[in-house]
């Protein structure tokens, strides 16, 4: 078996020359189609063609799977590759039914891996932990190969009705030998012959079922399956106790327990995480500290230096280093009732600010808006924006008559227009701000919503 080209570093390039892939329905055509179940082929520019089934080098749950023994099970292929990069920022939920409906299955990229797979793609990240070398993989597909041609199958056996055709007492003549089935010594029963299943075919569906995934529906869910009986066994006299030293009304070395469990929880009280958001200090920059309250949480946009001027005017010099943005939530449920709740934001507009809120206070940024000034990001985590719009949120606010800016060309950021008279349309304006932040963040940091 000649060398097999390597597929997964073939789609790398292609992303990082800002060329797409083409979805093909043979080799032969040039027609490209448009959903991946639909595909057999993948073209790779400049002229590399690739059966979607095609193995890479890119392992499957790495970390737990020896470099050793690797089968074709522990690799993920090209089409699982293409569909984790087609939908890198899918939320979680929305990624794993655009598989099932695309027909991968458990074949996909998981949710908890697909980032890493998506950073060595786009060259962010450089580390190869999760990969093997290409003479491994040539090395697998040999054995592979060999495997299947040295398998055996089962052989079929005469079904039930036939067997009347072949008995003494039958009018038909029995086949000739070199068809007839074989007897066991009783006229007219054909004799099975014993299955032996190949360790290889064994030792794959072992794997198979440590990857499988029990598909839940909403009903499925509800229904409980486990006993905690012995759990309730286990604490059941360490209840009867705390029970018994309640009942007391002078202290007891009990009541000091349960003052321990208290000061306890109180030290594990999780405390506030709110996400954060940081604009730029620019003096012109559309959204600053003076007016960013007024336009994120009253959906109403007024000119900096205005704002300032009413800032001044009531005493406050200087613009508070840290804002408190409370946004308030309306969600309507099917029997039609209205519920509100509040999702709290933190508006920094520099590293020092930032630096209050702890060591792991970029785990929080979620978003960064800027004016298009890379100077912005010197003292930032990441400084370069490339990386930066990789990790965060960006954004670029400007005037809606402003040209395009040619600096943020190669920025991973979305334009949010300002209109300079209609201020009837800032609404619109905040909530579809608001909508891209929502998306962003259930796709990417789901655990600081609604903390």
């Amino acid at each position: 078996m000649s060398s097999t080209p390597d597929a997964l570093l073939a789609f790398r390039r292609a992303i990082q020359s800002h060329k797409q892939a083409v979805l093909l329905s043979s080799p032969l055509t040039s027609t490209p189609v448009e959903s991946l179940s639909q595909a057999t082929h993948i073209h790779i520019p400049p002229s590399d063609v690739f059966p979607k089934s095609t193995p890479t080098r890119w392992r499957k749950g790495f970390s737990s799977t020896s470099t050793s023994n690797i089968t074709l099970n522990d690799l993920y292929t090209l089409e699982a590759i293409y569909f984790a990069y087609q939908w890198k920022s899918l939320p979680a939920q929305n990624y794993t039914k655009q598989a099932r409906e695309d027909g991968l299955g458990i074949g996909m990229v998981s949710v908890t891996e697909r980032k890493m797979v998506v950073d060595w793609l786009e060259g962010v990240s450089e580390s190869t932990e999760g990969l093997i070398d290409l003479e491994k993989l040539n090395g697998t597909l040999k054995v592979a190969e060999s495997s299947a041609l040295g398998s055996t199958t089962p052989p079929s056996t005469p079904p039930p009705h036939l067997k009347q055709l072949y008995s003494d007492s039958s009018p038909f003549k029995a086949p000739p030998a070199s068809v007839a089935p074989k007897s066991s010594g009783l006229a007219g029963t054909p004799q099975k012959r014993k299955y032996v299943p190949d360790t290889v075919d064994i030792d794959s569906v072992k794997k198979i079922r440590t990857q499988e995934i029990e598909l839940r529906d909403r009903n499925s869910v509800l229904r409980g399956i486990k006993n905690f009986s012995s759990v309730r066994t286990q604490f059941a006299e360490k209840l009867k106790k705390i029970k018994e030293s309640v009942g007391k009304t002078v202290a007891t070395p009990s009541s000091n327990v349960m003052q321990g469990m208290d000061s306890k929880m109180l030290a594990q009280k999780k405390r506030p995480t709110w996400p954060i958001i940081m604009i730029s200090s620019s003096p012109t920059a559309l959204i600053t500290m003076y007016n960013v309250k007024k336009f994120l949480q009253e959906s109403k946009f007024e000119i900096s230096e205005t704002a300032r001027g009413h800032a001044q005017a009531e005493g406050n010099v200087r613009p508070d280093d840290v804002i408190v943005i409370d946004r308030k939530l309306t969600h309507i449920e099917p029997s039609g009732k209205e519920t509100v709740s509040q999702q709290r934001y933190i508006v920094l507009d520099s590293q020092d600010a930032l630096t209050k809120f702890g060591a792991d206070a970029w785990d929080r940024v979620v978003c960064v808006m800027t004016t298009g000034q890379a100077w912005q990001f010197r003292s930032y985590k990441w400084s370069e924006p490339k990386v930066l719009f990789h990790h965060v949120k960006g954004i670029y606010v400007s005037w809606a008559n402003d040209p395009r800016n040619p600096k943020i060309k190669d920025w991973n950021v979305t334009e949010l227009k300002v209109d300079q008279q209609r201020r009837h349309i800032d609404k619109s304006v905040v909530a579809h701000f608001w909508k891209i932040l929502d998306d962003w963040m259930a796709a990417n940091k789901p655990g600081l919503i609604r903390n």
